[in-house]
């Protein structure tokens, strides 16, 4: 009874199933790849795929989303933690921050607090005027300079792996060079006994 009528109701629907897939492949629909997490860029040994407290979004746009963040963040973080060891050493010309302390303390002063804002807005500029594509990978806003051109194709995953996990331990490297300074009022370098004039 039952059973067999859920049976055959089972393989209607499965035969209905094949057969809209069969008409689908026949109008040349595009069948989109299921999203798999643990396949994107980013997932590399030791840890592999590693979310212990399940923040990782499961689809595929919330997860362009905060791909596209930590992407960007991770740029920016590169080039201050670069800027925030740099300082010590490299003044812009002309001697109107010569006398400015370095590091967060530099907006302690009216000079480096207009430095300051002048260097937010100019962070702003490409912050509003550049935007994600969305047919485009997370992070290609063009090549003009050809820079992918000088690797193999085989190569550029590797690539993407190696800038979002640089990128996350610039974070973590500016977070710990800024706490540094808040704590010892030294700047990134004087810790660590390097003086070269």
């Amino acid at each position: 009874g039952t059973a067999t009528s859920a049976a055959a109701s089972s393989a209607e629907d499965i035969l209905a199933a094949g057969s809209q897939a069969a008409a689908r492949r026949r109008s040349g629909a595009v069948v989109e790849e299921a999203f798999v997490v643990q396949d994107q860029p980013g997932v590399t040994e030791p840890f592999g795929f590693w979310d212990p407290l399940n923040l990782c979004p499961r689809d595929k746009v919330a997860f362009r989303k905060l791909r596209v963040s930590e992407l960007k963040h991770g740029r920016i973080a590169m080039l201050a933690s670069v800027g925030l060891v740099g300082q010590h050493w490299l003044r812009f010309p002309g001697g109107y921050f010569d006398a400015n302390p370095n590091g967060v303390f530099a907006v302690s002063t009216g000079i480096g607090l207009v430095g300051c804002a002048f260097l937010t807005f100019a962070c702003l500029f490409p912050e509003l005027i550049v935007v994600q594509k969305a047919d485009r990978e997370v992070g290609d806003f063009g090549d003009p300079l050809n820079f992918a051109g000088s690797f193999d194709d085989d190569q550029i995953p590797e690539m993407r792996d190696r800038e979002l996990n640089n990128g996350r331990f610039a974070m973590f490297a500016t977070l710990g060079i800024l706490a540094a300074e808040l704590a010892t009022g030294k700047d990134a370098v004087e810790p660590l006994g390097i003086d070269v004039d």
